[in-house]
C-alpha cells in the first residue's frame, strides 16, 4: 500500500472513531495538575499548543463554563514549570509561556515586560504578548447578511481561532465585546436540563485561550472543539431542498405549491412557512386561520407527503393580549391582565410559561423546528450585556434536545458568537440578488468554518430582487447550492422574485443542480459526520490543505467541500450571453475535472469558459465518491450505493450511514463501510470492506454499481475473482460501469478491472476469457510479437469477433 493511500485510511479512521465520548462527558473543571497559579494570575495548560491565561485581581477564577468554552477536564499533557528570578516559565513542547511574578497583565500596555509566549512557526520563533495584533488572522464569522450586497461585510467578520501568524485567542473575558455588542457569561445550574445564564465571578478579569498552532489549521480546531464542545450532527433531511419564500402563502396554496414541487420531479425534505403563519405583526404565535384554517391537517398532509415543516419567529415583542395562552402565560410571571408580557427568556418561570403553553402546543400539531428570525435589541433588557441571539439559540436548542429526544434537534437561527456552533443551523439573512452577493457566499461559508459554524443556510437566489428576474443567476445561485452546507432557496414578496424554479425557463439545469445535491448526499452527510469528529466543517478553505501556498489564501471563491471535491462556482455573468469565463486554481497533484472528463496537472491557474449547465468541481486524483441513485426525499434509504471512482491514484473513503434522525450516532449507533482503490499498470482494484458497527434499521443487504471516470477498457473484470459480464463501457466517454447484485453488507467485496494477461497483481488473473488473437504495434503502426519499446497499442480480437485496441505504457 503506498503512503498516500495509508495516510488517507489513517486519516479516516482517525475522523471517525477518535474521541468517542468527548460530547458526553463535559467539565469544565480543568484537571488540579494541569494548573499554575501565581500570585492573581493562573495558567492551564489544556494541550501542548493550547494554555489559558486567567488573570483577577480579587484572585477570582471563574471555573464554570462560560459561552465558548464548556470543557476544561482534558488529559494533562506533559509541560514543566521552573522558577528563574522574577520570572515564572511553563514549558510545553510546542510553547514556552514566560510571566514576571506578581506583575498585572494589561492588554493595553501592548508589552512582553509581563507575559510572553514564544513558539516556532515554519522555522521562525514568533513572541506573543498581551494586546499584540493579531493582522494576520484568518477570521470567522458575523451575525448576519443582512443588506449585504457583494462583499460590503468583508471587513466586518469577527475574529476567528486561525491566523497565519501561527497564534490566535479566544477571549473569554467578562468585558470583551462580540460582535453583536454582547459578552460572555458564565452558565451554572440546569433549568429542566438546560444549563443557565451567570454572571461572571469577576466581571473585570482576563480571561483568554492562547492557540499557538502554526499552521496546522486542522489541529486547532480539532482542539478547540474539545474544549467548546462539538459541532452536533443536524438531521439528514436537513441537507436536502427546502422551499421556502416570504409570502403570504394560504393553506390552499401550499398545498399547491407542494403538488406542483412533485408534479415537477423535484426531490424536497423541508417546507418553511414564514412568518405570515401568524396573526398580524412581526411578533406572533397564533395560527391566522382565515388564511390558514387548518394547521395541524396542512401539517399532516405535509407529513404525509415526506415533508419536514418549520415555523418563522419574531419574538421580540413578547406576548400580546390577543395570543393563543396569554391569559396563563400573564398569570405566570405576574403581569396585569391586558398588558403585553415581554419577552424575557433569561428568566425560568418565563421560559417554562412560553413553552409550556405556546411552543408545545405548536409542536403537538406537528412542527419539526424553528426558524428563530430574531428582529428586534440585540442584547438583554434585563440581563446587560446578555445577546439575544445567542440566549434564544441555547435554549430553544436545549429545549429540544431535552423535551423532543424521539428526534436530532435543529434551530436555524443567526450566528450568536462563538460557542454558536452547538447549535445548529445558521440562517445569514436578507442579502441583495446579485452576482456580487453570490460572489461573497463562498468565501463567507469557508471561512465560518474557522470558528467551527460549518452549517450556514443561504438565501438561495438571494433574498431582495434587483431589477428584473435573472434565471441566469439564479442558476449559478443553486450551483453553488448544491456544494454549500444547506441548500434552501428563499426570497422576498416582491413582484417577480420567484423562488418556484419551475418557473423559469431555464428549469431543467436547475433541476439537474437539486438532482445533484441529493445524488452526492452519502459523501456529504460522511462529511457532517467527519464535522462532529473533527471540527473540520463541510465546507473548508484551502488553507487547510496548503498552507504554505499563497494561492490558497488568494483565491477565496473556491474550498473544498469534503475531503475529496475542489469548488470553484461560476459567480459572474456569461460573458457572450453562454459561457462564463472563470479561472481556477488547482493545489499540486492530479485533479480529475468533471466538466471536462479528464485529469489534468495542478499547481497551476486553469482558465476556462463555462457554458450554463456547468459547475466547476474537481475531484482529487483517487477520490471515491459515494452516491445515491435518483431520489425524491432523504426518508428513502435506496437499496443501491454509487461509487464514482477517479483515476489517477491510490484512494479510499468511508460511507457513514446512522439512522438520520436521532442522537444514537453519539452513543455509537452507526455504520462504516470502507472502500479503497488501487492502481498498478496491470489492473485497478477496487475493494468494499465488510460493514463496522450498527443502527437501528439499517439495511442488511445492497447492491453496487460501479462508476470508473475517465477510464481505460480493461481485457476483462472481475468480481471476488470470477469474471462478469455485468459492466458496459462508453466509448465516447471512457466510463466504465459495473453492476453488483444485491450483497450482504456483511460482507466484503473485491472487484478487478484487468489491463494485463500477465496481471499478477491480481490473484484471479488466470481465470480471465482469453481472446482468440491478439497484435502488438508500435506507436507509428509497425507490427511486432515482443516490442522491446514502450508504449506500444494492444489490438485483442475477441471471442465474438469484435475488437479491443489498448495503449499500454507500461509492459511486464
Amino acid at each position: 500500500m503506498n503512503r498516500r493511500l495509508f495516510a488517507v485510511l489513517t486519516l479516516l479512521v482517525c475522523c471517525l472513531v477518535q474521541q468517542p465520548a468527548m460530547a458526553d462527558n463535559l467539565d469544565p473543571q480543568a484537571a488540579p495538575e494541569a494548573i499554575v497559579t501565581s500570585g492573581r494570575a493562573r495558567f492551564t495548560v489544556l494541550t501542548p499548543q493550547m494554555i489559558r491565561i486567567q488573570y483577577s485581581t480579587r484572585q477570582q477564577f471563574e471555573d464554570r463554563a462560560t459561552f465558548a468554552v464548556v470543557n476544561r477536564r482534558l488529559p494533562v499533557p506533559q509541560f514543566t514549570t521552573r522558577e528563574e528570578g522574577s520570572y515564572l516559565y511553563i514549558e510545553t513542547e510546542a510553547l514556552t509561556l514566560r510571566y514576571r511574578k506578581n506583575a498585572a497583565i494589561n492588554p493595553a500596555l501592548k508589552s512582553p515586560a509581563a507575559l510572553q509566549i514564544t513558539l516556532t512557526v515554519n522555522g521562525r520563533e514568533t513572541t506573543w504578548y498581551p494586546g499584540k495584533d493579531d493582522a494576520l488572522n484568518l477570521r470567522g464569522t458575523r451575525r448576519t447578511l443582512d443588506g449585504g450586497s457583494g462583499d460590503n461585510y468583508r471587513y466586518d467578520l469577527e475574529p476567528g481561532i486561525l491566523s497565519r501568524s501561527g497564534w490566535a485567542i479566544i477571549d473569554e473575558s467578562p468585558k470583551t465585546k462580540r460582535g453583536d455588542g454582547s459578552t460572555t457569561f458564565a452558565f451554572e445550574h440546569n433549568v429542566d436540563g438546560i444549563p443557565w445564564v451567570a454572571e461572571p465571578v469577576d466581571p473585570n478579569a482576563y480571561d483568554w485561550y492562547f492557540m499557538g498552532y502554526g499552521h496546522d489549521y486542522r489541529q486547532a480546531l480539532a482542539d478547540y472543539t474539545k474544549i467548546a464542545g462539538r459541532q452536533p450532527m443536524p438531521p439528514l433531511y436537513a441537507l436536502g431542498y427546502w422551499y421556502s419564500k416570504y409570502q403570504r402563502y394560504t393553506q390552499q396554496e401550499f398545498i399547491n405549491l407542494t403538488n406542483e414541487i412533485k408534479q415537477n420531479d423535484i426531490p424536497i425534505d423541508v417546507m418553511i412557512m414564514d412568518m405570515d403563519w401568524h396573526l398580524d405583526g412581526w411578533t406572533g404565535w397564533t395560527w391566522n386561520k382565515s388564511i390558514i384554517p387548518n394547521p395541524t391537517g396542512l401539517i399532516r398532509w405535509m407529513h404525509q407527503q415526506g415533508l419536514k415543516v418549520a415555523l418563522n419567529l419574531h419574538p421580540a415583542d413578547g406576548v400580546a393580549s390577543y395570543e393563543d395562552h396569554y391569559d396563563e402565560i400573564a398569570a405566570d410571571m405576574d403581569i396585569p391582565f391586558g398588558e403585553r408580557v415581554p419577552w424575557m427568556l433569561e428568566d425560568s418561570t418565563f421560559y417554562r410559561s412560553m413553552f409550556k403553553h405556546i411552543i408545545r402546543e405548536r409542536e403537538s400539531e406537528g412542527v419539526d423546528f424553528w426558524w428563530i428570525d430574531w428582529q428586534q435589541n440585540l442584547t438583554s433588557n434585563y440581563i446587560a450585556g446578555l445577546s439575544e441571539t445567542f440566549w434564544c439559540n441555547h435554549v430553544f436548542y436545549g429545549d429540544m434536545r431535552e423535551q423532543r429526544t424521539d428526534r436530532r434537534p435543529m434551530i436555524f437561527h443567526r450566528w450568536g458568537g462563538m460557542g454558536s456552533h452547538r447549535y445548529p443551523i445558521g440562517f445569514s439573512g436578507d442579502t441583495y440578488g446579485t452576482f456580487g452577493s453570490l460572489a461573497f457566499q463562498p468565501y463567507f461559508t469557508a471561512t465560518a468554518s474557522n470558528v467551527c459554524f460549518g452549517y450556514w443556510g443561504h438565501d438561495i437566489g438571494g433574498h431582495l430582487q434587483i431589477g428584473e428576474m435573472n434565471p441566469e443567476l439564479m442558476l449559478r445561485w443553486l450551483q453553488y447550492g448544491v456544494f454549500s452546507p444547506i441548500f434552501r432557496t428563499h426570497g422576498a414578496s416582491q413582484a417577480g422574485n420567484e423562488r418556484r424554479i419551475w418557473m423559469y425557463p431555464n428549469f431543467p439545469l436547475m433541476l439537474d443542480c437539486v438532482n445533484l445535491r441529493y445524488h452526492l448526499m452519502p459523501y456529504i452527510y460522511t462529511a457532517a459526520r467527519q464535522a462532529y469528529d473533527t471540527g473540520v466543517s463541510i465546507c473548508r478553505p484551502l488553507y487547510y490543505y496548503w498552507p504554505e501556498e499563497n494561492e490558497a489564501y488568494r483565491q477565496e471563491g473556491e474550498y473544498m467541500f469534503g475531503d475529496d471535491i475542489l469548488v470553484s462556482p461560476v459567480v459572474t455573468a456569461a460573458d457572450n450571453g453562454t459561457k462564463a469565463f472563470h479561472k481556477t486554481w488547482l493545489p499540486e497533484g492530479q485533479w480529475y475535472d468533471v466538466c471536462r472528463n479528464e485529469l489534468v496537472e495542478g499547481d497551476r491557474i486553469l482558465s476556462d469558459e463555462y457554458d450554463q449547465h456547468e459547475i466547476p468541481y474537481f475531484l482529487r486524483a483517487g477520490a471515491i465518491i459515494p452516491c445515491y441513485p435518483k431520489v425524491q426525499n432523504l426518508k428513502e434509504r435506496p437499496g443501491q450505493i454509487i461509487l464514482e471512482v477517479a483515476p489517477g491514484a491510490d484512494g479510499a473513503t468511508q460511507l457513514y450511514e446512522d439512522d438520520g434522525d436521532s442522537q444514537g450516532y453519539q452513543d455509537g449507533a452507526y455504520s462504516l463501510t470502507t472502500i479503497r482503490q488501487t492502481r498498478t499498470a496491470a489492473a485497478t482494484m477496487l475493494n468494499i470492506m465488510p460493514r463496522e458497527g450498527s443502527f437501528e434499521g439499517m439495511p442488511a443487504e445492497r447492491s453496487w454499481q460501479l462508476v470508473f471516470l475517465n477510464e481505460e477498457r480493461p481485457l476483462a473484470v472481475t468480481i471476488d475473482g470470477q469474471p462478469t459480464n455485468g459492466w458496459t463501457y462508453d466509448e465516447l466517454t471512457h466510463r466504465l460501469t459495473i453492476d453488483i447484485a444485491p450483497t450482504a453488507c456483511s460482507v466484503g467485496i473485491a472487484v478487478a478491472l484487468v489491463y494485463s494477461e500477465q496481471a499478477t497483481a491480481v490473484p484471479f488473473a488466470a481465470t480471465l476469457l482469453q481472446p482468440t488473437e491478439q497484435q502488438l504495434y508500435d506507436l507509428q503502426g509497425r507490427w511486432g510479437n515482443q516490442p522491446s519499446y514502450q508504449p506500444f497499442i494492444l489490438r485483442q480480437k475477441q471471442a465474438d469477433g469484435s475488437f479491443i485496441i489498448r495503449k499500454i505504457m507500461n509492459h511486464q
